[in-house]
């Protein structure tokens, strides 16, 4: 989150996305919007959607993780806001009742999961016919970018070339790296109409200073821009449930 803020979830285009959910969703009555952030970590996006007065569920398997959310929750009074979910990303038809949510997050969790595709498919079940999802991924060409740029012109060929958009020294935990043309069919496999595809970061994070304004208003004017999207950190995608999974 950056520091000077203009909305509750930072100055990113990202933040401005998610806001603008919460007024559709207090637009149609929904007074207490139900959030689900699946794979939601120490609660970086769960906190501040309940400091907003939302209900949210978060399922995370990781201890710690779980750990660290429920004292951040405690530190500033939304505990009683937040269900925590010990569980991973396979448990969640299990766990959340299908068609339920009004927001559905999936930041961080494509990259890590074993089968990204039946994760999102699980994850555009749980979400209202009104709802919306937010899939937050890391950009493969990025990586291939700041690889060339620090002269690691041999490794930046090799992602280009690799069908997962990793290396061998990526880590364990990254299994994959998506670029726009898969984020779109991913989707669509799962059923659900992409209604804004935007980058993340396509700057911000090499910059001196994340919290400037102006460097902030350029990320977000960049954001839409499909040559400056596409080089991003992070693709952000906010879609619906397609019309035929909808019953109409």
């Amino acid at each position: 989150m950056r520091n000077e803020t203009s909305t509750a979830f930072g100055t990113s285009a990202v933040g401005h996305a998610l806001e603008a959910e919460l007024d559709r969703a207090r637009a149609r009555g929904r007074s207490e919007p139900l959030v689900v952030d699946v794979g939601g970590g120490s609660g970086v996006w769960a906190v501040p959607f309940a400091l907003q007065g939302c209900m949210i569920t978060v399922v995370e398997p990781n201890p710690n993780a779980i750990a660290t959310l429920q004292r951040r929750a405690e530190e500033v009074g939304v505990r009683d806001r937040i269900t925590v979910v010990a569980n991973d990303s396979d448990a969640l038809a299990e766990e959340v009742p299908p068609g339920s949510a009004d927001l559905v997050l999936a930041h961080g969790l494509l990259e890590v999961v074993d089968d990204p595709a039946a994760t999102l498919a699980a994850v555009a079940a749980t979400v209202s016919v009104e709802g919306a999802v937010s899939v937050l991924v890391a950009n493969k060409y990025a990586a291939i970018l700041h690889r060339a740029l620090a002269g690691k012109f041999g490794e930046a060929r090799e992602l280009q070339a690799s069908a997962t958009g990793v290396l061998a020294d990526d880590g364990d935990t990254v299994q994959r790296r998506f670029d726009v043309d898969g984020l779109r069919e991913l989707h669509r496999s799962a059923g659900l109409d992409i209604v804004l595809l935007q980058g993340e970061a396509v700057v911000s994070d090499s910059a001196h200073d994340s919290a400037d304004v102006e460097l902030a208003e350029f990320e977000r004017a960049a954001a839409a821009s499909p040559p400056l999207r596409d080089i991003a950190s992070r693709l952000h995608v906010v879609a619906r449930r397609a019309a035929g999974s909808r019953g109409e």
